[in-house]
This record gives structure tokens, C-alpha cells and sequence, in this order.
């Protein structure tokens, strides 16, 4: 498999909360062009994202300065069917990585981000049922068709990885996994050794824990925040934030994380967390804090 061409932002900005920041159209602008402003040009979406609304949201501020277009990869994600409270006359939950879904989809989201392409798509979740030689033939007819540049998938195992994989032509260019001191399953389950293995970029979602560890009073997470201090305060950092993107990062497959704040200060702190460097020891007194106990 060939070394894939794209290439990510450093870090990827994430619009999976944009329909609860209450923002104006001005200010959802706004939003997007500090991103730009700070080099993350990767702006990451999902079909399902705010009842479907998140990349209506966003489509509607790029028409404002449809020129941003160009500096930006966008990148969206499809697979997923919540019951949201019988939306649409569904009664469970349930993926749907069908060739039609994948390619109506993807429609969909040109649409609400008012976009003629994509720069990725993503499978969203391994679907038990998957067809592989299905999502194969969706693939090739949106790339045929100029509607998708590239594609990967998010969640899945190796073998799942692998599986998609020998059905294509071009290499799937990422694996978007949960990271975070709370999520290392991944470190050790040969994803991240896959991503290194094939040069792929990692995206990392959740690399706070979805705010844990930032609050939380678990044992485990009172833990990995004392050390978070204790490293932040070595670093020259006030923020405990810094230090968690920067252990993610200096994984050697070098993970993209994904920033789902709306806060233009957080989000200029997390992209300035690209000069908080960790020594071996420090990065390994996280992970220790983690797992409870000192590696063997």
C-alpha cells in the first residue's frame, strides 16, 4: 500500500456541537476563520452531528465567504442511523453501510456544506454487516464522480482496516480513534502501530475525555489531573489542556486531534499546544496515572 497523498492539519477543528453554541451566522464565520487564521484548515463533520443540522450550520457561514472553500479540507463521515426519537420512522439504532446510504449521504452533505466535493469521507462506525465490496463500488463511483477526493474510516479495528482495505485501489488515509489518557485502548491494540506502519494520520476524538478530565472526581481521573499539573508546571503551562494534546502528539504516528470547542480562547490554547514538548517521563508519569499502575 502506497503512502497516501493528503495531508492533514495539524490539528482538526470539530463541529460535532456547533447547534449548541448558540451562535450567529456572523459568528459561526467567524469561528471558521480563526481556525483558518491558526493553520487548522481540516474542518471535520458527520452526517448525523446535531440531528443533522451541524453541517447545515456550517454550510450556511461558508456561503457567507465562499472563497474560504479553498483553504480548507472538509472532511464528513456517514454509516451511523440513531433512532433520534423516531426520526425518520426508525426504532433502533442501527449502521447502514450500504452503497445506496453511502452515496446518498455524501449527496446530503455537499449539500448542507454547500460544497461540490469532499476532501475525505469517512465509514463512521465497523459495521457488523459491512460489505466491503459494496462500500468499495460507493467509493470509486464518488471518486469517479469528483464528490469525494479521499476516504478512510473512524473506529475501526485492524482487521476491519484491513478488510476495507484489500477491496480498494487507493489507500484509506485515516483512522479516526478516540484518544485521550482515559482512552489509550488504542495504543495498545496495534491501531496506532497500523496508522505508523502505513505513514496514515491518526484523527484523535475525545482527547479530553469529553471533559473528564478536566472535572471528573473518579479516582482515575483525580489521578491523571494531579499529574497533569505536575507535568504542566515542569512545561511552563498553566493549562492542563496543553499537556494532554501534547502526550497525545508525540505519539510517533503522529495523531491529528480533533478540537470540539467553540471558544476561540481554547482553541487558540489547544493549537499552541504545539510547543509544549514532554520528555520520555513525563509522558510515561500520564500513562501511569492512567492505568493505575508503573509499566512492567
Amino acid at each position: 500500500m502506497t503512502s497516501p497523498a493528503f495531508i492533514f492539519s495539524d490539528f482538526i477543528a470539530g463541529f460535532w456541537r456547533i447547534d449548541s453554541w448558540n451562535m450567529s451566522l456572523q459568528q459561526r464565520l467567524g469561528l471558521i476563520e480563526h481556525y483558518l487564521e491558526l493553520g487548522v484548515t481540516s474542518m471535520d463533520h458527520a452526517d448525523i452531528y446535531g440531528v443533522y443540522q451541524c453541517e447545515t450550520l456550517f454550510g450556511e457561514a461558508l456561503a457567507l465567504k465562499p472563497q474560504l472553500r479553498q483553504q480548507m479540507q472538509l472532511i464528513s463521515k456517514c454509516g451511523i442511523k440513531p433512532e433520534f426519537n423516531g426520526y425518520d420512522g426508525r426504532y433502533v439504532n442501527h449502521y447502514d453501510t450500504s452503497k445506496i446510504n453511502i452515496i446518498q449521504s455524501v449527496e446530503n452533505s455537499l449539500t448542507k456544506l454547500k460544497t461540490e466535493y469532499l476532501d475525505v469521507l469517512l465509514i463512521h462506525r465497523p459495521d457488523p454487516l459491512m460489505n466491503a465490496d459494496e462500500i468499495a463500488e460507493a467509493f470509486e463511483l464518488l471518486h469517479a464522480q469528483g464528490k469525494v477526493s479521499h476516504f478512510g474510516v473512524s473506529n475501526f479495528t485492524t482487521n476491519q482496516f484491513n478488510l476495507l482495505q484489500s477491496r480498494l485501489q487507493a489507500p484509506l488515509i485515516t483512522n479516526q480513534v478516540e484518544i485521550s489518557p482515559l482512552a489509550m485502548q488504542s495504543l495498545h491494540d496495534g491501531v496506532l502501530d497500523q496508522c505508523q506502519q502505513h505513514h496514515i494520520t491518526p484523527m484523535a476524538w475525545s482527547c479530553l475525555g469529553g471533559g473528564e478530565l478536566l472535572s471528573s472526581n473518579t479516582p482515575q481521573a483525580l489521578r491523571i489531573r494531579n499529574t497533569l499539573h505536575d507535568v504542566a508546571q515542569k512545561v511552563g503551562t498553566e493549562d492542563i489542556s496543553q499537556v494532554i494534546y501534547a502526550w497525545i502528539r508525540m505519539h510517533p504516528s503522529c495523531p491529528a486531534p480533533i478540537i470540539g470547542s467553540g471558544n476561540l480562547e481554547r482553541i487558540t490554547s489547544a493549537v499552541n499546544s504545539a510547543n509544549i514538548h514532554l520528555d520520555r517521563q513525563q509522558w510515561f508519569s500520564i500513562w501511569q496515572a492512567a492505568m493505575g499502575h508503573a509499566v512492567p
